[in-house]
């Protein structure tokens, strides 16, 4: 009885690979889809030219006819090389690349600020690479610590922690660092802030000469150098105006919109309700509109930020605004003069805010 041929029986792995050495999605199993990048090397190989033609026309140097270097280019676009940089850094010792780390990506405060410092890295030919501490001192460290052992050339950073003498060592070994709209803890550094009392200040002054006596103060956690620079520029100005504050209209925590609700609402309520609220940043602002527009007797407001569409509510929103741009640009050129070589003590830098009234804040109290 003759045989007949058997064709082998191929199993699936549950890694998705097979006992022929085929793979479910089509690949060959000796070989991963990631990690094999192309090398200059295989460029060298494809354009039939020298390793040392290809660093020619990679690093724009002279020395490579026109026609090898179109072979080149062609080679490295159909294999979409891209250089590996390593080697340049160890040469140079800089990577052309600086960090950011804010408090929160997601808040509307820190885009401008964020594309200040992006452009002004790009004038100088670096990379920025940012990301989010979410007001958390550990996390901030850890990502802080992440980017100097990706060996940026330096770091802006907004701080969330009180402590910054960990980054000693790093400065030590020459990244430059700014801080911006806070101060660093337990380390001279260069620092740009906004006037943060000077705002608040003038703010709630404001309010008092449209005869608000009872002014309520809602703000960030007491912990955050803005809050309370905020909120003693409000106790300077009820002082001016000899006004006692009554600590049941001031209410410092996170700014989460139930905390910050229950909060409008306490201030809002009883036997001597305020009259006005000032809102120590945008996150408090956004909710004490909303506690506001659920009411019928008026309540005038002033903010510390500018919020989005402030003007087209009706009243306007009257804000102490800062500059976000002009506080990521000023630290970024801090930063790359750091870079430059600029020598000298740390600078503190504080930058002026300034009054945008839209007629929220100019509402006389009710009754």
């Amino acid at each position: 009885m003759a045989e007949t041929a058997r064709t082998p029986v191929s199993r699936l792995r549950t890694d998705g690979s097979r006992t022929d050495g085929s793979r479910t999605d089509g690949t060959a199993d000796s070989k991963s889809r990631y990690g094999n990048r192309p090398t200059m090397k295989d460029v060298a190989a494809r354009a039939g030219v020298g390793l040392k033609t290809v660093s020619r026309v990679v690093n724009g140097e002279a020395g490579v006819t026109p026609d090898t270097e179109r072979r080149v280019q062609e080679a490295i676009e159909a294999l979409g090389f891209r250089r590996n940089d390593s080697a340049r850094v160890l040469r140079k010792g800089r990577t052309a690349s600086i960090g950011l780390v804010l408090e929160d990506l997601a808040d509307p405060f820190y885009g401008p600020l964020s594309r200040a410092v992006e452009e002004v890295a790009r004038a100088h030919g670096a990379l920025l690479i940012n990301g989010s501490s979410a007001e958390d001192p550990d996390r901030e460290q850890e990502l802080v610590l992440a980017l100097c052992a990706r060996r940026v050339d330096g770091l802006v950073i907004i701080p969330a922690a009180d402590d910054h003498r960990y980054l000693e060592p790093e400065i030590a070994a020459g990244v430059a660092t700014v801080f911006v709209d806070r101060p660093p803890g337990r380390i001279d550094a260069d620092v740009v802030l906004s006037d943060s009392f000077g705002g608040a200040r003038g703010g709630v002054a404001h309010l008092i000469a449209h005869g608000h006596r009872r002014i309520g103060f809602i703000g960030d956690q007491p912990r955050i150098h803005t809050a309370i620079e905020r909120l003693r520029g409000y106790r300077a100005a009820m002082a001016d105006a000899g006004i006692e504050v009554d600590e049941s209209w001031v209410s410092l925590g996170p700014t989460d919109p139930e905390r910050v609700r229950r909060a409008a609402e306490a201030m809002l309520t009883g036997v001597a309700p305020v009259t006005a609220v000032f809102a120590g940043n945008n996150r408090v602002t956004v909710t004490v509109v909303r506690v506001i527009a659920a009411r019928t007797r008026p309540v005038a407001l002033v903010g510390f930020d500018d919020i989005e569409l402030a003007d087209l509510l009706s009243p306007g929103v009257t804000v102490v605004a800062q500059d976000a741009a002009r506080l990521g640009r000023t630290a970024a050129e801090r930063l790359f003069r750091q870079l430059d070589g600029a020598s000298g003590a740390p600078e503190l830098i504080e930058l002026p805010t300034r009054l945008i009234t839209r007629g929220s804040g100019e509402l006389p109290p009710a009754g």
